[in-house]
């Protein structure tokens, strides 16, 4: 239960809470005027705290986060089951939201954080807000491991109603546009259905709510080629994951050679070698060619015809010439002789140097081909590592044309197909519902009570629970004229009903909280039902209801014998003074 809702600043007004129904009423005097009013003096305010102390997400437009509250600390006190002395008091500021402060460390799985409230509270720890909200899962709602779709705080929503988040507009929601899905499954959780498959159809929806945003995306040209289709992209993915399995191929069978680079750079000198003797052949070859035609041209002179020739002239040449022609003639052979020596020696030179040459080319061009094949079987580690990048980078191709191919898939997927799964689903709920008919008959049983209490006997009230085509449906049924107030008061038996049953069977705490509104439009007599109905209810199931009124609804409900003098909260609300309200000062 509540106990004791405080702040370390001095103007605020202290609630004490007791068991079974309490009364927290704002009060209207003789000098209020026309422009004055009771929204002002901190009713839906006491709400508010109390979410907020509960771990209720804070942000810039919370009230704690108002300038004028920042700074103060705002504690609750409340039944805690594993507290030393069953109490624990909880403090969050709005100038610290991220960081609730608990008077007693119950929770030993968290490391004690330095306080950052400056207050003086034996023995206190201060946790995160996230982790404050997982203590409330696990001690009120007997929520602990994973439990996905539901929440805590959905479930405090449904017991602790706030007119900011239009909770009061329809039984089965929280706020105007919270999932249906989502607020089934955590009504089926503290009404004892299986909220597994409730929660089922939160993955239908957002099945359909992906191939919806889809579809419309797939009509941009520019994301229909991203996306792309099925029958594309499964080629496209065979390619690649043959590309792939190659280089994973390559990649077994590489062999890192450690002298790579070494050898490399000598296959780079022997190769240039083999070029350099080609060209020296070549240069040779051609001087063999030049000398070879020299030796043939060298000849001697023939100088026989010049005695017939003298003779004719009637030149006698003399025994003296001709000696002088003799010797000159022994000169020239032994020039030419020399000559012929010369150029045979240059000629057997060459063809030494290119024998030698075709040798050492021979030896150089085996000695290259070992080198080639070394490194053709193997390879240097930055060539391993470029391939091992390069499986990388293809196994990563891969693995986005998969997810398109996913994405393609989920976009094709049929009408059809979903349709089949919810079908599937609703079977499966609509069994369950039959072997939960204990379940379902206690919470229909008992809603019908709470309507007939407030509107006779005659009056047929039932709770339908149904396997619906998007959500488990749980409507709460009061035949009636749809007024509002009547509205209003389909939404107290509800709201009474689900806690009674959450709580008889630890599914739930111990206290229920409506705001005045609830209480707009509601005839008298019904009023007054309902406040003797929750004061039954509360003391017979152990259980605490906290009602905030105006009060002039709470003079009309004493005009029908309505007795509040027990149950209304000895504080009182006023708009008569600046600290009439709940903080004690007007901002």
């Amino acid at each position: 239960m509540l106990r004791r809702l405080s702040a370390n600043d001095p103007r605020f007004r202290r609630v004490d809470f007791s068991a079974g129904l309490n009364l927290l009423v704002a009060d209207t005097t003789d000098v209020s005027g026309d422009k004055d009013s009771r929204n002002g003096t901190g009713k839906s305010s006491m709400v508010e705290l109390l979410h907020f102390l509960l771990g209720a997400r804070a942000d810039k437009r919370s009230l704690p986060a108002r300038k004028a509250l920042r700074k103060i600390a705002f504690s609750l006190e409340l039944d805690w089951p594993s507290a030393d002395g069953g109490l624990l008091t909880a403090t969050r500021s709005g100038a610290h939201p991220e960081v609730v402060r608990l008077s007693q460390d119950v929770d030993a799985d968290e490391p004690v954080r330095e306080s950052l409230f400056d207050i003086d509270v034996a023995g206190p720890v201060d946790i995160p807000a996230t982790r404050w909200t997982k203590l409330i899962e696990a001690e009120l709602f007997g929520l602990r491991g994973e439990h996905p779709g539901l929440s805590g705080r959905t479930m405090l929503s449904f017991l602790i109603r706030r007119i900011s988040s239009h909770a009061f507009n329809t039984p089965t929601r929280t706020y105007s546009q919270q999932s249906e899905a989502d607020a089934a499954a955590n009504l089926a959780y503290l009404l004892g259905l299986d909220w597994k498959l409730a929660g089922g159809y939160r993955e239908i929806s957002a099945r359909e709510a992906t191939r919806r945003q889809l579809r419309q995306a797939v009509n941009d040209p520019v994301w229909g080629r991203i996306v792309g289709s099925t029958a594309e992209l499964r080629g496209q993915i065979t390619i690649a994951e043959e590309e792939v399995r190659r280089l994973e191929e390559q990649i077994k069978a590489f062999r890192v050679v450690p002298q790579y680079e070494e050898l490399k750079r000598r296959a780079d000198e022997v190769d240039r070698e083999i070029r350099a003797l080609n060209s020296q052949d070549s240069i040779d070859q051609r001087n063999l060619a030049d000398l070879q035609a020299a030796v043939r041209d060298t000849s001697d002179g023939d100088v026989r015809y010049l005695e017939p020739v003298y003779r004719e002239l009637g030149i006698l040449l003399g025994d003296q010439v001709k000696q002088r022609f003799d010797d000159v003639k022994d000169f020239h052979r032994s020039i030419i002789r020399n000559r012929q020596r010369y150029l045979a020696e240059e000629v057997d030179s060459i063809e030494n140097r290119l024998a030698d040459r075709a040798v050492q080319r021979e030896r150089l061009g085996a000695e290259l081909q070992q080198v080639l094949r070394t490194l053709n079987e193997g390879g240097a580690l930055e060539a391993l590592t470029a391939l091992q990048q390069a499986l990388a980078q293809k196994q990563a191709s891969v693995e986005a044309l998969r997810h398109r191919y996913e994405a393609a898939q989920t976009l094709e997927a049929s009408a059809l197909e979903i349709k089949a799964k919810r079908l599937d689903l609703q079977r499966a709920l609509k069994d369950d519902l039959d072997e939960r008919a204990t379940q379902t008959s206690e919470a229909t049983v008992l809603f019908s009570e709470f309507a007939q209490r407030l509107y006779g006997s005659g009056r047929q009230a039932y709770l339908e629970f149904d396997a619906g085509p998007s959500s488990l449906r749980i409507v709460p049924h009061v035949d009636s004229d749809d007024s509002r107030g009547i509205g209003n008061m389909v939404i107290f038996c509800f709201d009474l009903t689900m806690a009674v049953v959450a709580h008889r069977h630890g599914r739930g705490p111990d206290f229920l909280v409506h705001d005045s509104h609830l209480f707009d439009g509601v005839d008298d007599r019904q009023l007054r039902d309902a406040l003797e109905l929750a004061a039954e209810i509360t003391e017979r199931e152990g259980i605490q209801y906290i009602a905030t009124l105006n009060s002039d609804d709470l003079e009309k409900a004493e005009r029908r014998g309505y007795d509040a003098s027990d149950k209304t909260l000895p504080v009182r609300l006023d708009d008569e003074y600046d600290d009439g309200g709940l903080f004690g000062f007007r901002f």
